[in-house]
């Protein structure tokens, strides 16, 4: 097992466990039904699919899968349609699964989300995991170190959306959780904006420009 396999599975449980306290937060609860900071989508919703990330782990993690394997997480940004499509619109998020989750109410999605850090952890501990992990709905698979990385990312940056929208600090991740994420997103800024927007926008706060990986 290669050493940044061993880096992800350690990290991502982490980064569960954070966004797990996030999730259970009495502000969460307390504004479940209104408007989050995400066009459309309310804070339980945005809750639902935080805590989905390690839902779909623990549903991906053993999946045996004979789809075609991507080399990187860069790869899979780049050929995903919704990253260059824009926000959803507002009848698509309605009819999504994180508003029809919502309506089941926090407390299911704190147990199935714990429930599934639990088996994640499970998983991960005793090397049941894949090797190779599918993303049936892409139509390709990623190395179970990538594929960990695209829900780390969700993670970290849904936890900024969901504190921005309950008006609580973001979470702080420790330096194996989110230094992957911040690299992974310098990378994909780059790849769509070019090195000269990357450099101006954090240097030159007067030629400062949009640099958003997605």
């Amino acid at each position: 097992m290669s050493r940044s396999v061993d880096a992800l599975d350690a990290s991502f449980p982490v980064a569960a466990s954070i966004a797990l306290d996030l999730i259970r937060r009495a502000e969460v609860t307390e504004q479940w039904s209104r408007p989050s900071a995400l066009p459309h989508l309310s804070v339980g919703g945005l809750a639902c699919h935080l805590g989905r990330q390690a839902v779909r782990a623990a549903e991906l993690l053993p999946m045996p899968t004979d789809l075609p394997t991507l080399e990187s997480a860069d790869d899979h940004y780049e050929r995903a349609a919704w990253v260059t499509e824009g926000p959803p619109d507002e009848a698509s998020v309605a009819s999504g699964s994180d508003e029809a989750e919502a309506a089941r109410g926090p407390a299911e999605l704190h147990a199935r989300s714990a429930d599934a850090l639990a088996e994640v952890g499970d998983l991960l501990s005793r090397s049941a995991a894949r090797d190779v992990v599918p993303i049936p709905w892409q139509g390709w698979a990623l190395r179970r170190s990538e594929s960990l990385l695209t829900r780390q990312l969700e993670i970290v940056v849904h936890s900024d959306d969901l504190a921005v929208s309950v008006g609580v600090p973001t979470p702080e991740f420790p330096a194996e959780v989110f230094d992957p994420v911040r690299d992974l997103l310098v990378r994909l800024a780059v790849r769509r904006h070019g090195q000269s927007a990357l450099i101006s926008a954090l240097s030159r706060s007067e030629r400062a420009q949009n640099i958003a990986a997605f």
